[in-house]
């Protein structure tokens, strides 16, 4: 089944040592009332491994219902003179304790990406997840996520790592993608990084050349009650104080 969710993809910046408290306030404390109240669900909380990446970070990811249920729950946010939603105001104090700021893309999904529903139906799941950023002249997003569905999921796979999800980022003029793997253990991912210039991978690093696609990729360890580390959408017996995470 084609995929017509959208998503909102977000790079977290965290105070001092409180990914671990942040990470559970954004699953457990969150998820089961945006669930409830905005009809959108957790496509996964990650923490950005630090030595391939900015630290410390976290990746948040939601999937709503399409640009209507994204406007939907905008609006839901937005209808107030604060910009905020009353009823999280004491979340949100809870949260600004623990993250500096962040910053946000909406994702499109390519047809053939599951929704975090089939992910978590055919039991996908991680030791690590690696997250690539990719930039590409204007108007070729598309371009670049057609060939890895063509030429580089097939030849990365064969590696051990499993093509989670590919996305075009919206309201950049196409020129940015992001795809998400799963991998199964650290041993995996570092005999993927050491074949990097393998003949096995030629044919696809020559086609991201010919695009000009530059890559970034970071390595993402799940939270604990991210959904795919739980084959379930987080839920309120999840919750413990956050003095105890």
């Amino acid at each position: 089944m084609a995929n017509d969710k959208l998503y909102i993809h977000e790079f977290i910046d965290i105070r001092g040592q409180n990914r671990a408290k942040y990470m559970h306030h954004m699953t457990a404390n969150w998820v089961p009332v945006a669930i409830r109240e905005r009809n959108m669900q957790c496509y996964g909380v990650w923490g950005v491994v630090g030595s391939t990446g900015a630290w410390p970070q976290t990746v948040n990811m939601w999937e709503l219902d399409g640009w209507h249920g994204l406007a939907t729950n905008f609006e839901h946010e937005f209808s107030h003179a604060t910009l905020q939603d009353p009823s999280l105001a004491a979340w949100w104090a809870q949260a600004a304790e623990f993250r500096r700021g962040g910053f946000d893309r909406i994702l499109v999904p390519c047809e053939w990406t599951r929704s975090i529903d089939e992910l978590l139906a055919e039991e996908v799941h991680g030791a690590v997840f690696a997250h690539e950023l990719v930039t590409m002249p204007a108007g070729t997003s598309g371009d670049y996520l057609d060939a890895l569905h063509e030429v580089g999921q097939p030849v990365v796979e064969a590696f051990g790592l499993e093509l989670v999800g590919a996305f075009s980022v919206a309201m950049v003029d196409d020129t940015e993608a992001v795809v998400i793997w799963s991998i199964p253990d650290w041993h995996t991912w570092a005999e993927f990084e050491a074949a990097e210039h393998d003949d096995r991978l030629a044919a696809w690093r020559a086609r991201q050349r010919t695009m000009d696609a530059a890559k970034r990729r970071v390595l993402m360890v799940e939270a604990p009650t991210s959904p795919m580390r739980l084959g379930r959408q987080p839920e309120e017996s999840d919750r413990i104080p956050l003095d105890e995470v």
